[in-house]
């Protein structure tokens, strides 16, 4: 498992120009397209080592608002039933049979890739970048995310839907995450609580 350095990430958004109040505010119309306030999907993430095998994961995601996010693992089979739970920075593990669910932090990474738990369970991506590189407080490139097939996924939702990842950390390793069936849906607030997680494939 590819365990990312415990460093203070500042990632920077690249050719994207400064706007007026205005332009502010055409922009925040355009986010809400590529985000709706209430959403489900699908994704499937895969990690790429260097002699080219691959470990795939199959997600389902509902999310609500900018900062509440649920997902449960549907394969590979050793994974299935694990649930994340993201509310603002905090961020939780469910591991059925194991009991409450547990504390993560935003470095970790739940599918031992090159995305961390940030990039996992954080889907508001403002407009559509082509690249965001992530530094260290030192100055020292971590990552770099690049957005590709901007697709319409109807509905208004318009969005890239495939991030790629690699790392001069982690020379020849990268990791996928390619995102599918994305509709609006409405969420009551009890999906995004911990008492949940444990029911969150239900929504399906």
């Amino acid at each position: 498992m590819i365990k990312l350095l415990s460093m203070i990430l500042m990632c920077l958004c690249l050719s994207v120009p400064v706007y007026s109040d205005d332009g502010n505010a055409i922009l925040k119309k355009v986010d809400r397209n590529l985000n709706p306030d209430s959403f489900e999907m699908y994704r499937k993430l895969i990690n790429i080592e260097p002699d080219g095998s691959k470990k795939e994961f199959i997600m389902f995601t509902v999310k609500k608002g900018r900062d509440q996010v649920a997902s449960v693992f549907l394969s590979p089979a050793s994974e299935k039933g694990r649930a994340t739970l993201r509310l603002g920075e905090n961020m939780w593990l469910y591991i059925p049979n194991v009991g409450k669910p547990i504390r993560i932090t935003s470095l970790q990474s739940v599918t031992g890739g090159i995305f961390n738990n940030a990039d996992i369970m954080r889907l508001d991506y403002s407009l559509i970048p082509n690249k965001i590189e992530c530094f260290a407080s030192s100055g020292m490139l971590i990552k770099t995310l690049y957005f590709k097939r901007v697709q319409d996924f109807g509905g208004g939702i318009v969005r890239p839907a495939v991030i790629e990842t690699d790392s001069p950390l982690h020379k020849g390793y990268r990791s996928i995450m390619i995102f599918a069936k994305m509709k609006k849906k409405e969420l009551p607030d009890e999906v995004f609580t911990l008492n949940f997680l444990s029911k969150v494939e239900s929504l399906r």
